[in-house]
C-alpha cells in the first residue's frame, strides 16, 4: 500500500469519515438534491454506520483519513441487499487528496477478505449508475452484475447491484 494502513474507525475519526464521505457523494454528482438532499445527514452519520457495521477506514502516516468503507458481515439493519451466507460493504467513499493511491481498491479488498474470514460464500454492494470508475474497481475483482436484485430507494434512483462469488474471486 502506498503510504496509507487499514484500521477500523475510531470515534475520534467520525466527523472526518463523515465530511469526507457526504463530500465524495456531493462532489461526484450522486445526490439528486445537492446540498440540500437528505441522505446527507446519512452519510455524515458515522457513529450509527458503527452501530451496525464494521467501519473501515484508510489513513495516512500521520493519521489523516482519506477514505473508508462500511462493511456488514451478514444480512441485518445495515444490510441493504445481503441475503443468508452473504456480506455487504457500503459508503465506499475517497478524499479527493486519497484518489488514485490504491485506496478505493484497497478497501474493497479488506471487505472481501473480512467475508473469507467469516465463511461468506458470496459479497453484495448497491451502486448508482454513474459511478462507472467504481465499476471498474468491483469487476477487477470479479463483481458481476445482478440485475434481478437492483432496487430503488426513493423512486428517482435505482441502484445496480453487483456480487461477487468468493470461490471465483480475483486478488
Amino acid at each position: 500500500m502506498d503510504g496509507f494502513t487499514i484500521r477500523a474507525v475510531r470515534p475520534d475519526d467520525y466527523e472526518r469519515l463523515g465530511e469526507l464521505t457526504a463530500a465524495a457523494y456531493l462532489d461526484d454528482g450522486l445526490l439528486d438534491y445537492g446540498d440540500a438532499d437528505p441522505y446527507l445527514a446519512v452519510l455524515r452519520d458515522v457513529g450509527r454506520r458503527a452501530e451496525h457495521a464494521e467501519v473501515l477506514v484508510a489513513v495516512d502516516d500521520a493519521g489523516t483519513v482519506l477514505g473508508g468503507v462500511a462493511f456488514v458481515g451478514a444480512p441485518g439493519p445495515f444490510a441493504d441487499v445481503a441475503r443468508e451466507g452473504e456480506a455487504e460493504f457500503r459508503t465506499l467513499a475517497v478524499a479527493p487528496e486519497g484518489r488514485g493511491r490504491g485506496i478505493g481498491t484497497a478497501l474493497v479488498r479488506e471487505c472481501i477478505d473480512r467475508s473469507r474470514a467469516l465463511g461468506r460464500r458470496r459479497v453484495v454492494l448497491s451502486t448508482q449508475p454513474m459511478m462507472h470508475a467504481a465499476h471498474r474497481v468491483y469487476e477487477r475483482f470479479g463483481f458481476t452484475r445482478a440485475p434481478e436484485r437492483d432496487w430503488s430507494p426513493i423512486a428517482t434512483l435505482t441502484l445496480l447491484v453487483y456480487e461477487l462469488e468468493l470461490e471465483t474471486a480475483r486478488d
